[in-house]
């Protein structure tokens, strides 16, 4: 009998608490340990809508990216948006359970899976984890893209590999200038622009940057900038650990086909 707990160890193993960065809250958010697993549900978060399908599927465990109590909350009452979920989860027998800077910085994770996915070779973490035991293990990737090609060419492998958003994909420096070496961080990653910088990538390829940051970075010298949408960036690992956890397991695994992508219309009139 495979148990959650069973479950969470393999996690564990796979994505360390210890890389997880200080402020992050990843592992078992409710479930019993002790509790019978037969299928696995994957997503990159536990929304009303995830959760419900990953009940209707008739799982007993749903494995996410990002926790769904990563800042405190004084209750999870039933008529609160976090305390309806935990409800739900529990009535339905379903364990929660999250990986997510853990998941980011350990090999085979979350940007190893993204850096596979546009072809980079990842040869080094944008920046090193201190809990560290390999020189892999760390939060983003850089590395040597597969074949050189132009920032447009890139830009469009980026929008063609990647799941589809209205908020696309949009690139910041000479459409012309060569790519050949990549620094990428799933997520929200503009707090690692130096980082970016200082690894000599031609390209750094995150999420959510913002303007200001972006601008500056592109002034002082920086990389050219190629943007995507958050859920794009982080929820190919879904499947990939769905898949492991098959494989380790023999469990029936499913990936929850829910977007969780929030943003519903993208305008682009014509200039």
């Amino acid at each position: 009998m495979t148990t959650v707990g069973d479950i969470r160890k393999l996690l564990d193993g796979w994505y360390p608490p210890r890389l997880a960065e200080e402020w992050d809250r990843p592992g078992l958010t409710c479930g019993d340990p002790g509790s019978r697993v037969t299928t696995i549900a994957c997503a990159l978060e536990a929304t009303d809508e995830v959760v419900e399908a990953a009940v209707t599927a008739g799982t007993q465990m749903l494995v996410v990216h990002h926790p769904l109590l990563l800042r405190g909350v004084s209750s999870v009452a039933a008529d609160t948006t976090k305390g309806r979920i935990v409800h739900r989860l529990i009535r339905a027998g379903v364990a929660l359970m999250s990986a997510h800077t853990n998941a980011d910085a350990a090999i085979g994770g979350v940007n190893d899976v993204l850096a596979e996915l546009l072809g980079v070779r990842p040869e080094a973490p944008l920046e090193p984890s201190p809990a560290a035991t390999d020189p892999a293990e760390g939060i983003g990737r850089v590395g040597l893209l597969d074949r050189p090609m132009t920032l447009r060419q890139f830009t469009d492998r980026v929008a063609e590999r990647l799941p589809v958003t209205v908020w696309g994909v949009r690139a910041a420096g000479d459409p012309q200038s060569m790519i050949r070496r990549v620094a990428l961080c799933s997520g929200a990653g503009d707090s690692l622009l130096d980082a970016a910088a200082a690894s000599g990538a031609d390209v750094y390829l995150t999420s959510d940057l913002r303007h200001h940051p972006a601008d500056e970075s592109l002034r002082a010298g920086g990389p050219a900038l190629v943007d995507t949408a958050h859920w794009a960036s982080e929820s190919p690992w879904c499947a990939v650990v769905a898949d492991r956890l098959a494989a380790a397991t023999g469990l029936e695994t499913v990936v929850i086909a829910v977007r969780t992508d929030p943003w519903t219309i993208g305008v682009h009139p014509r200039p």
